[in-house]
């Protein structure tokens, strides 16, 4: 049965009649972001729905996101989805000021604009969902709102679910409020879950089993990472025919891993180069102090010279320069205890990935892409040594660098999905 039963009907009506009733309290809540300067004027009027962006003509597909990383992802989905659907125009929202800084940021794909999503309430999300009147709509994560999603199914939309992540714990904090997450699951006309142990919990939840798909993470189609273009040309002038690699998103105790490799690779090739960049920019003076002599400092300015063996890279926003500059990084995170980085961004810019084997965070992910040969774990320093010269060889052989990552199966299967979908909407679930 897709019908809620009474439950979830009861909990769904509770909610929506406080979130009506406190409406005031958004509005209070706004102007305090305002003074604080989480918000801005704009922000605020497209959120009460008093002065939204103006809609395009034609079938419109719309995403939510909430975080940076999720919402660049989403960026990525839409590009790709672009090319498939070249009379179809995209909306983005964001709740936070970052997420929709990070688009700007970035450059939205083509036919797509970002405006920030609606309050909660019943009466704004309706005004949200009849001026833009959606053709298909596209929840990240598992950041439900519940008024939005019961106005977008009032107004016939097809929704979907994407990017599902719920580990154990996040699932018995979510087990009160289970009538009003099945009320919400019902609605949904497929999930997409990033792992099996997900898909379980969105079940566990509400959601039909017949609707749940375990297709991994959509961060594999967020697009490459922008760097300043002069930047580029400098550094690549500054580095010429060297060979270099790069430790990535570092944290503590692996820059000595890194630094004992190559040492080693220093000695096959005098003139190697490893960039560091530390996950906490803040920390490059503690890393070039353990570089010691040869290290050169990016904060303080300090050139990019033929002396220079290790370069800190102690800024923020330019990890598409890095990934750029270098054939093979070492994605940190994974050799500490911190269950490693995402390892789809150098892989959209052709830079090969090694890894420590702690990357439980992107588990499915890295065995995946290690099953393709797509990256590669290292344990010590002499086998981080060994990797980063293969890929050098590899590299100088082949003459060039490869493509960017081959899209994993789970993503090209939710990009059809999604493109059938948007051309041939399907009847809701009741």
């Amino acid at each position: 049965m897709s019908e809620p039963g009474p439950e979830q009907r009861w909990a769904l009506r509770l909610y929506l009649g406080l979130a009506g009733a406190i409406t005031p309290v958004w509005r209070w809540g706004l102007q305090r972001r305002l003074r604080r300067g989480k918000e801005t004027e704009a922000s605020i009027r497209q959120k009460l729905m008093t002065e939204p962006a103006a809609r395009p003509d034609g079938p419109l597909v719309w995403g939510h996101a909430v975080g940076v990383g999720e919402a660049l992802a989403l960026a990525g989905l839409f590009t790709r989805l672009a090319q498939a659907l070249p009379g179809h125009a995209f909306l983005i929202t964001t709740t936070a000021r970052t997420s929709g800084d990070a688009l700007k940021k970035m450059g939205l794909p083509p036919r797509c604009q970002h405006q920030f999503a609606p309050i909660d309430t019943p009466a704004t999300c309706v005004a949200f969902v009849r001026h833009w009147r959606p053709s298909l709509a596209i929840w990240c994560e598992m950041d439900l709102w519940p008024a939005l999603i019961a106005a977008t199914h009032a107004q016939a939309v097809p929704t979907i679910l994407v990017n599902a992540r719920l580990s154990r714990a996040s699932l018995a904090k979510r087990r009160w409020a289970q009538p009003l997450y099945a009320a919400l699951l019902s609605r949904f006309v497929q999930l997409f879950a990033q792992n099996a142990e997900t898909a379980q919990a969105l079940v566990a939840l509400g959601a039909l089993p017949t609707r749940v798909v375990v297709s991994g993470t959509i961060k594999a189609l967020a697009p490459p990472l922008p760097c300043d273009a002069t930047d580029l040309a400098d550094l690549t002038r500054a580095i010429g025919a060297r060979p270099v690699w790069l430790l990535a998103s570092s944290h503590p105790g692996e820059e000595a891993l890194a630094l004992a490799a190559h040492q080693q690779l220093l000695a096959a090739q005098a003139d190697a180069l490893l960039i560091i960049a530390p996950r906490a920019p803040a920390r490059g003076a503690e890393v070039a102090a353990l570089a010691g002599p040869g290290a050169a400092l990016r904060s303080r300015g300090q050139a990019l010279t033929t002396a220079t063996t290790v370069y800190v890279a102690d800024t923020i926003g330019e990890m598409g320069l890095w990934y750029r500059l270098s054939p093979v990084a070492l994605v940190g995170g994974s050799l500490a205890q911190v269950g490693g980085h995402n390892p789809y961004e150098p892989l959209a810019l052709g830079c090969a990935v090694l890894s420590g084997p702690n990357v439980w965070n992107f588990a499915e992910s890295y065995a995946e892409l290690q099953a393709d040969t797509q990256a590669d774990t290292v344990l010590d320093a002499q086998q981080t040594a060994h990797a980063v010269a293969t890929v050098w060889h590899t590299r100088r052989d082949a003459g060039a660098n490869p493509a960017a990552a081959r899209l994993p199966p789970g993503a090209q299967a939710l990009l059809d999905r999604l493109q059938a979908l948007a051309e041939h909407p399907e009847p809701l679930p009741h």
